[in-house]
Formats: structure tokens, sequence, C-alpha cells
């Protein structure tokens, strides 16, 4: 919703770049999609509106600001993704509580399958792009933040372990920048899979060299404070490009492909109608205990 905090007159210009922020939240909207700072700043450079530049980023996002306090922007159009209120979930009857677990109740459906897919995203910014597909999928999505402590690395090496004992095969997809660092974690969960538990298939999705000449994201320096800097620049130049700047439908659409190519969908399409069944004789539980309680 639109909501003045604070009145505030702009300049013709900056009414201009509002609108077209306004447009391009339109269009995410329609995909249902929200979008960070990060990610709207990105489809501005794509446009050719702004540079690519630190000082745009920082004007962008002081304008988007006061865009929003002066009531002229959705305040749930821009969100923040890093940051979550946590509390616990409440209902009013028995019933209800029910009807809950019977919208909530999903088979394992990737049990009768002959592998288990995951997906780890570099940044828990675009966790918001990925959890919608991922959920869609019934797939897990880790967010890395950057180079994963060792602490979660070994859980995870203890978790895919598992997987393989029962007779599955684990795979990981990747999605990270294509930066110093950013191509480099793939490497270090590759390694560090492979110290604790003898090493995964490891799908690096994206960011990679053939989807930036496709899709043209805007480029950034090269970080030559990295200290794989010199290894980057050898093999890829002195540009770097972020995940964020593709678009969320394409990054969708890489996991759905993937997942969909790998899995058999007879067995998905079985557990998917068990899976409906019980949710029915749950809901159905829940009309017949509201008519007890009402005939009490």
């Amino acid at each position: 919703m639109k909501i003045e905090y604070v009145p505030k007159k702009f300049r013709a210009e900056s009414i201009r770049t509002i609108e077209t922020a306004n447009a391009i939240i339109a269009e995410y909207d329609a995909q249902g999609y929200s979008l960070t700072l990060r990610q709207l700043y990105y489809q501005f450079v794509s446009r050719d509106l702004i540079a690519n530049s630190l000082k745009e980023y920082k004007n962008l996002g002081s304008l988007i600001n006061d865009g929003r306090l002066a009531g002229l922007i959705d305040w749930d159009a821009i969100e923040d993704r890093t940051r979550n209120l946590h509390s616990l979930s409440h209902w009013e009857s028995a019933p209800e509580i029910v009807r809950s677990c019977a919208k909530q109740f999903r088979l394992d459906k990737w049990d009768s399958q002959p592998c288990r897919v995951e997906v780890w995203i570099e940044k828990e910014a675009l966790a918001g792009v990925f959890q919608r597909i991922c959920d869609e999928l019934d797939v897990p999505m880790f967010a890395c933040r950057g180079y994963t402590s060792q602490s979660e690395m070994w859980a995870a090496g203890q978790r895919l372990e598992r997987i393989k004992d029962r007779g599955q095969e684990p795979i990981v997809l990747h999605f990270g920048d294509h930066d110093p660092s950013g191509i480099d974690m793939t490497r270090d969960i590759r390694e560090r899979l492979a110290l604790f538990m003898g090493g995964v298939e490891l799908q690096r999705l994206a960011l990679n060299r053939e989807q930036v000449d496709k899709y043209s994201p805007p480029p950034n320096p090269a970080k030559a404070t990295d200290a794989r800097f010199n290894g980057y620049l050898a093999e890829f130049g002195e540009k770097s490009w972020e995940l964020d700047a593709l678009e969320p439908k394409l990054l969708s659409g890489l996991v759905r492909r993937f997942v969909e190519g790998v899995r058999d969908e007879g067995r998905w399409d079985e557990a998917l109608d068990r899976e409906e069944t019980t949710k029915e004789q749950l809901a159905d539980v829940a009309d017949k205990r509201e008519t007890i309680v009402e005939g009490l």
C-alpha cells in the first residue's frame, strides 16, 4: 500500500524516475515477485536508465526511500530479505488448526525418487526469489551467505551422506555471483563436501560466463583486493557480474528445468495423489469436529 508519512515536493526528473520504478515494480508484481532495492537498481542499469556505479545506487536508494515516505511507492513492493520477524502461530479453535494442518500437509515426494536435489544460493537477499520455486518443487533451499561456515558445511555433509546411505543420489545446485569469490565458492563447496562425505554431484547453474554473454547483465569491476583476483583476471578479465541482475523468472526457470529433468514424473504424480487424498481426509476430520462441537 502507499501511505504518505512525510510530504515532499519532487523535481520533475525525480517524478519520472519514481514513475519508472513503479512501472518496473508492476512488471515484477504481475509475475508474483517483490523486489529488493538491489534488483530494482539493476533493472534501471540494464535498461540504460542510469550508470552502474555506487553513486547511482545510493542516489536511487535515497529517492526510493523518499518516494515511499511521500506515499508515491508501495511499501510492500520493496523488501529486505535479510531481516525478518519471528513469531509463533495461533488458532482460534481445534477445527481451525486441523484445517491449517490439512493445507500444510506434505508427503516426502522425493522418498521414492532416485535422487534428491538441494538449491544453494550465495546470497540470502535472493532467498525470496528462489523460495517460491523451491517450495513449488518441494526442494530444500540453503542460503550460504558467502563462504559457508565449517559447522554448516559439516552438517550438510552429514545430511547428504544420509541421503546416499538411503540409496539416493544427492545433487546440489549452486547459484552465485560471477566474480572472484563467487566463482571460487563453487570450488570450495565441492572440495569440502568431498572431505566430509566423499563428494556429491554439484551443478553451478548460475551465474556462468555463457549466461553473461547471452543476457548481458550490467558489469562491475572485479575487486582487485580479492585474494582470488589474479586467477579470475587470467580466466575472465577485469569485469564481474552479480546474480541479482538476472530476472527472477530466469533463475526460477533454471531450477525448474533441472529438477523436472531428473525427477521420475510417474512416481511424483503417484505421491501427489496420495498427498491430496490425505489432505482431503484431514479437512473432513476438521468439518466433523466442528459439527460435533456445535452439537454440544
